[in-house]
């Protein structure tokens, strides 16, 4: 076996021993957390409905952050593309609830928080190709735009009858709801959809022209550009597509868990999201299992406070300490690579002024 499996092995059973000195400390048993966590997730039909409703907006937005990571970004702006999304579905079903028969309204509602989101992501990818604005800084900064334009729809042009509530807006009608699997929160069309958009990312990542373009604008923009290789329109097709898909999670996010625009409609699947695409590294084969894992970890860690008395947010600190030890052990092995072949690992290099003129 080679020397960065050990390294990531190592680093799994590091972080393991010390989630379970975490869990000692808080005054619990780690065996008896994993039991709870296991049974809150798997327990009941109901429950394991909730990790697959969970699992289809994860799998959509860690697809969309692989574009941005493979292009060398790091798309902080992910929860304010799914609000963005979530926004856009929710004004288009407004629109045409009354109009045209559901089934295309839901249909058309999906396409347009897709546009919505590809929208957003569009502009934080301008403001930091055109505004030369840090994508971390713009992202975030868009995350706050979005989550004022949903507070202000929800208590001002699209408040509920009579009152303006943190509930969300009207709830629309159960013809407007996408199909679940009996009374549950778990949509098979969400789920296909999903599964749908992770194998087009597996082929555009592993096996087209444009995914080979996006790797290398990822490894070095300026050799990239200096190559040939249309750097600009990468990164910014990065970005879109990210959104797009962002915004088709915030869209689902409508139609089939909570049937109305709420203030948190993005769940914070967006940032758990970004803690699966910095697990799973540039390998798409891996987004699913990894995907389905912290799903069942977010849902199952429900029971922590009723069974155990703990909080609900140790999940939070597993799912932390999972990654952060996984990216200190391939950070290890690429040390140790780059050592040995005397050289230093490639880094990201910020695009010449003049290549803004790029034709795209």
């Amino acid at each position: 076996m080679s020397k960065t499996y050990y390294y990531q092995l190592g680093s799994i059973v590091l972080a393991l021993i010390l989630i379970a000195v975490i869990i000692v400390l808080a005054g619990a048993s780690p065996v008896q957390v994993v039991s709870r966590m296991c049974s809150g997730a798997f327990g009941t039909p109901d429950q394991f409905a909730r990790v697959i409703a969970t699992l289809a907006p994860l799998l959509l937005c860690t697809c969309g952050l692989l574009f941005t990571f493979t292009a060398g970004l790091y798309n902080l702006g992910i929860e304010g593309q799914i609000v963005a999304g979530g926004i856009a579905a929710t004004a288009g079903m407004r629109l045409l609830q009354d109009v045209l028969p559901a089934p295309l309204v839901m249909l058309l509602a999906i396409v347009i928080g897709a546009g919505g989101g590809l929208l957003w992501g569009l502009l934080a990818g301008i403001l930091n190709v055109y505004g030369r604005i840090n994508e971390i800084f713009a992202g975030l900064g868009l995350n706050f735009a979005a989550q004022g334009l949903a507070l202000y729809l929800i208590f001002g042009p699209w408040k509920r009858e009579g009152v303006a509530s943190m509930s969300g807006t009207e709830q629309f009608r159960e013809s407007l709801w996408l199909p679940t699997i009996g009374n549950t929160e778990a949509s098979p069309i969400s789920l296909l959809l999903a599964i749908a958009v992770l194998a087009l990312t597996i082929v555009v990542m592993r096996g087209t022209y444009f995914g080979l373009q996006l790797r290398a604008v990822g490894q070095n923009l300026r050799a990239s550009y200096v190559l040939g290789i249309p750097s600009v329109r990468q990164l910014l097709s990065a970005f879109a597509i990210c959104g797009a898909f962002a915004g088709i999670a915030g869209a689902l996010q409508v139609l089939a868990v909570f049937h109305r625009l709420i203030p948190s409609i993005s769940s914070n699947l967006g940032f758990l999201a970004l803690l699966i695409a910095m697990l799973v590294g540039f390998n798409a084969w891996l987004i699913l299992p990894v995907s389905f894992f912290f799903s069942a970890l977010n849902i199952g860690s429900l029971q922590l406070p009723l069974s155990l008395n703990l909080e609900s947010s140790l999940a939070g600190v597993i799912q932390g300490m999972l990654v952060l030890f996984v990216l200190l052990g391939r950070g290890l092995s690429d040390r140790k690579r780059a050592d040995a072949s005397s050289g230093t690992p490639q880094t990201r290099l910020e695009p010449p002024t003049e290549q803004l003129g790029v034709k795209v």
